[in-house]
């Protein structure tokens, strides 16, 4: 969580992550509060509404007159975020059903822009309606895996409901980090000296203990990869509460928790990728200009790499794996070519269990599907490599092919650069090998 990148490549992959829910399933804070609740965690009572009515009923059923409403969508920071229908925050104090119908109208069906929703904003088609707690103290605390520890890590801070990464660049004293033997599991006794590092005293020690020892087990028994609590309060009835949860689960765990994935929102993710994944494609979108389809992360890792050094910049990781079929390839190309900001493509096959004519008929029916536009530069290498270089030059497409992958990704660059300059000025280039 607290770690930066070093590698070109990583870092663009951690930026995109932030944006964008990938590779691990996240849900929706009403959701998450309802996995709470049912381990017997205290969360304040609320109620989930896709309607203005439904919000306005909503906050009659609870029949209290401090209450909260919360835009729900799968990003950070909508406390400062701004809607599309002019309003500021996607957190509001409401004092009536009727503020809650009224602001639920300026929400619901409308896009929430946030630090960590990038240009293109998030739908917002829910809204959390819950009952406003007064509180004495405020604390962070997390569980998630760590690979340095091996293993299950809780982080936490007695300096709650701001930004956790603020808190350790600027007072990283502030920040308890307690690793836990998986095997062994959180012990009490463990659980009551956090308790006592964060501050807690009298009962609140007690139920802040017992809190952590039930959010240890439900990270275990839901296969999560992180639990963030922020805030974890202390009420003014000195009453122990998670305010706000996020999740984030083990794709891998899909086989035997269908129930906690039953709850993913597909309209809360890239299109792009949700689509790569019903075709079994690796894809991640970034903002460059040149589409990268590559077999094996590691190569794929390496082509983005390469493409940075000769000045370019990659628009997405995307990995065919080794056994794709030349209509995953095609699907590979809809998913490159559906993003407007890509100017040129560079594919990278090395090919191993991958056949290289399998790759090179699928170009080949991508570029007649698609009429695609944007030009292309092919490397392919390995198994069946000539076969598929002649299925290519057979083809009469136009296609750019290079063995050396420096030679490629120079070239591709370069190209990139010729079509991005005939688009500003209104000019279709259409490129051909001399």
């Amino acid at each position: 969580m607290f770690r930066l990148l070093a590698n070109s490549s990583k870092g663009m992959l951690r930026t995109a992550a932030k944006n964008q829910q990938v590779r691990n399933l996240s849900i929706h804070e009403y959701m998450s509060a309802n996995l709470l609740s049912e381990a017997g965690i205290k969360v304040p009572r609320g109620i989930v509404a896709s309607s203005a009515e439904e919000a306005f009923q909503a906050a009659k059923k609870l029949g209290v007159s401090d209450l909260v409403i919360k835009a729900q969508v799968l990003a950070g920071g909508r406390g400062k975020g701004h809607f599309d229908s002019g309003l500021n925050g996607g957190v509001k104090t409401i004092y009536s059903p009727e503020e809650a119908r009224d602001l639920a109208s300026k929400m619901l069906g409308h896009k929430i822009f946030t630090k960590q929703t990038g240009a293109s904003g998030k739908d917002c088609n829910k809204v959390f309606i819950v009952e406003r707690k007064y509180v004495r103290r405020e604390y962070y605390f997390a569980i998630l895996m760590d690979r340095a520890m091996q293993g299950p890590v809780i982080v936490a801070s007695s300096q709650g409901g701001v930004d956790i990464e603020s808190v350790a660049a600027e007072n990283p004293e502030a920040i308890v980090k307690l690793p836990v033997d998986i095997k062994k599991g959180l012990s009490l006794e463990s659980a009551q000296g956090l308790a006592d590092k964060l501050g807690f005293v009298g009962n609140a020690r007690e139920e802040a203990a017992d809190t952590f020892i039930k959010l240890y087990k439900l990270f275990l028994a839901k296969d999560a990869t992180q639990i963030e609590i922020n805030p974890l309060v202390e009420t003014s009835d000195h009453q122990v509460m998670c305010m706000d949860a996020k999740f984030g689960f083990d794709d891998n765990a899909n086989f035997r928790q269908k129930d906690v994935f039953s709850l993913r929102d597909p309209t809360q993710e890239d299109p792009r990728e949700v689509q790569a994944e019903k075709w079994n494609l690796n894809y991640i979108g970034l903002d460059g200009q040149i589409g990268c389809l590559v077999n094996g992360a590691g190569l794929a890792m390496s082509t983005m790499d390469i493409i940075k050094l000769h000045g370019g910049a990659p628009a997405n990781f995307l990995d065919v794996g080794g056994s794709a079929t030349a209509k995953q390839i095609c699907e590979a190309f809809k998913i490159i070519s559906s993003d407007a900001g890509v100017s040129a493509a560079l594919v990278n096959i090395f090919g191993g269990i991958m056949r290289c004519d399998v790759v090179a008929q699928g170009i080949i029916d991508a570029v007649k599907e698609l009429d695609l536009k944007i030009p292309l530069v092919v490397r392919l290498q390995g198994t069946n490599v000539d076969e598929g270089k002649k299925l290519i030059n057979e083809s009469g497409i136009a296609i750019f092919p290079c063995d050396d992958l420096d030679k490629a990704a120079d070239l591709v660059v370069k190209l990139s650069d010729i079509t991005s300059l005939a688009q500003k000025v209104g000019v279709h280039a259409k490129l051909s090998l001399a």
